[in-house]
């Protein structure tokens, strides 16, 4: 996984870069969504890998199954992608390029798992909360994880904030065995 982070930073740098020169941040997120999506189709998968088709056109058949979902500038970069044999890095590009697009725009994606649905007045207290101590705007997902038995798991980033009853009993459990 890392090994294909690595390869995939230098396109994602290329496709943000390029759109935040063009003020098209999220048109090239939707379109990198949508190209990462195609990739990792089965049917799309199998034409990727079959060994008698060229570059080209395998970077021409990616192009067409996109459709009007991708402009020109992104079709560019498809064909570059396909052309350096890259095409099935775009799950990885795609993340990448929002990483570093919710790094300019100083937010954070947060996923609130709790054991029970989270009204939305205490999910906004939350985002206040997170956006204080973050020091960064913050857009909170809420879901449910009834094996939580009580209690939230915050992940916001690399962070993880484990409040949930079932993560307090694993501490537990692993101060006793200690």
């Amino acid at each position: 996984m890392a090994e294909l982070t690595t390869l995939a930073r230098p396109y994602a740098k290329a496709a943000f870069e390029f759109a935040k020169g063009a003020n098209a941040l999220g048109n090239w997120a939707e379109m990198l969504s949508v190209a990462a999506a195609v990739s990792q189709s089965d049917t799309v998968a199998k034409v990727l890998a079959s060994p008698t088709l060229t570059a080209a056109q395998k970077g021409e058949t990616f192009v067409d199954v996109c459709g009007d979902a991708i402009n020109d500038k992104g079709q560019n970069f498809i064909r570059n992608l396909a052309a350096n044999k890259r095409l099935g890095l775009l799950p990885q590009i795609s993340d990448l390029y929002e990483q570093f697009k919710a790094q300019l725009e100083q937010s954070v994606e947060v996923d609130v798992a709790s054991a029970f649905e989270l009204s939305e007045t205490t999910l906004d207290k939350l985002a206040q909360a997170l956006k204080t101590n973050l020091g960064r705007e913050v857009k909170v997902q809420g879901s449910v994880d009834s094996s939580l038995i009580g209690g939230v798991v915050i992940r916001a980033g690399d962070t993880v904030i484990d409040e949930s009853i079932k993560g307090r009993l694993a501490k537990l459990a692993e101060a006793m065995n200690a």
